[in-house]
């Protein structure tokens, strides 16, 4: 999509190259979901070091849907919880998939999975939610920007019916990719959410568009025509059709910067994404989300500045990846040993490591939170 759009808006023909584009669709790899209760084992996460250690554990999983109120309207609002069986007072895990024209709570089932699966003294149950206008969540015809986006997740977060709400301990971890970290990190520092802890895998800032183009007078009214011609009723369709929703578009974006190894864009993976871009209102957040209408911050500047804010507040990772976009790898790299960033990692990957290799995200993940986290203290005792 953002190539083709690109074509579109650029206001002459020039040299283009799909890598500098930071888009960051999620893909869901289903063969990889067969390898839940496989842990990786290495203290440099080298998946070609790991050890691979069998387990069964009983994993319970459920979907449901949340009921999400905005300017009086309500939207159903997609989610999935994994927990260990019969376990009490476990510690959570908000995870949220990165935002594009394909996102979806998948980005993070192996991930949830391994987790949950884990033997430790805490207990983790994770919760994963589509984001409005995304996934299996309902579509509606919103004005979507980054505040409507900000607005869901404090809503979610703290509403007294919500899924996270249903535990004892009041700890919550947040992990996000791409734009949903850093929403994330906007929220925090307004204190409008209370994280415990945040970690950010491969965090964007900047549109598809924005971060090639830039955000001048004249790039901002092409964004406009293009956001408005995507929203159109008929040539809305037609225009999305040929950016997005087919399956040459979704493979050729995987294989250039979403995915590292093009070997792992199955024809599997092709086709459920493709899949979701048919669907009611498919177009209305991708129409914001390419044109910078979704872009948290501005600058790199204001994008560190997120992460000042928290220092000493709360521990936040940051996961890099070593194949991501050019420009989104600069992005990424301007964190490490910024203020506020309690630890920096690279694994493989480019885009979406969290679905490319699970494992290896998962056992970052998991060294970081046994790092914050105090032993929880069962209820039942």
């Amino acid at each position: 999509m953002a190539l083709a759009a690109a074509m579109y808006i650029s206001p002459c023909p020039t040299k283009f190259s799909r890598s500098s584009i930071s888009f960051a669709p999620h893909f869901s790899c289903s063969r990889l979901e067969n390898r839940v209760k496989v842990r990786c084992i290495s203290s440099s996460v080298d998946p070609s070091k790991s050890t691979a250690v069998t387990e069964k554990p009983l994993i319970s999983t459920k979907s449901g849907n949340w009921r999400w109120r905005f300017q009086g309207t309500t939207i159903n609002i997609n989610y999935e919880e994994h927990k260990e069986e019969n376990s009490a007072n476990e510690k959570r895990i908000l995870m949220i998939p990165t935002i594009s024209d394909v996102s979806t709570v998948e980005e993070w089932r192996v991930v949830a999975k391994d987790i949950v699966a884990r033997k430790g003294n805490v207990k983790w149950r994770a919760i994963i939610v589509d984001w409005p206008g995304l996934g299996d969540s309902e579509r509606p015809l919103l004005n979507y920007n980054a505040d409507v986006m900000e607005n869901f997740l404090t809503q979610i977060v703290n509403a007294t019916d919500s899924p996270l709400r249903n535990s004892v301990d009041e700890d919550l971890v947040i992990v996000g990719g791409g734009h949903a970290a850093t929403i994330a990190l906007c929220a925090a520092g307004k204190g409008q959410i209370k994280p415990s802890a945040i970690a950010a895998v491969a965090p964007t800032w900047s549109g598809p568009l924005p971060i090639v183009f830039g955000r001048s007078s004249e790039m901002e009214s092409r964004y406009g025509l293009l956001r408005g011609t995507l929203r159109a009723p008929a040539v809305g369709w037609m225009m999305y059709n040929v950016l997005v929703s087919n399956e040459k578009a979704i493979e050729s974006q995987y294989k250039s910067h979403v995915y590292a190894d093009p070997d792992n864009v199955t024809p599997n993976v092709v086709k459920s994404r493709y899949a979701l871009t048919k669907r009611k209102g498919a177009r209305y957040v991708p129409a914001a989300f390419l044109t910078g209408l979704l872009d948290p911050v501005k600058t790199r500047d204001e994008f560190l500045d997120l992460f000042a804010k928290l220092d000493g507040k709360i521990p936040i990772l940051v996961v890099s990846t070593k194949n991501a976009p050019k420009r989104s790898k600069a992005e990424i790299a301007a964190l490490e040993g910024a203020k506020g960033v309690t630890k920096f990692v690279e694994v493989p990957g480019a885009l979406l490591p969290q679905e490319e290799y699970p494992l290896t995200v998962a056992e970052e993940l998991s060294q970081f939170l046994q790092s914050i986290s105090v032993p929880t203290r069962d209820v039942r005792q």
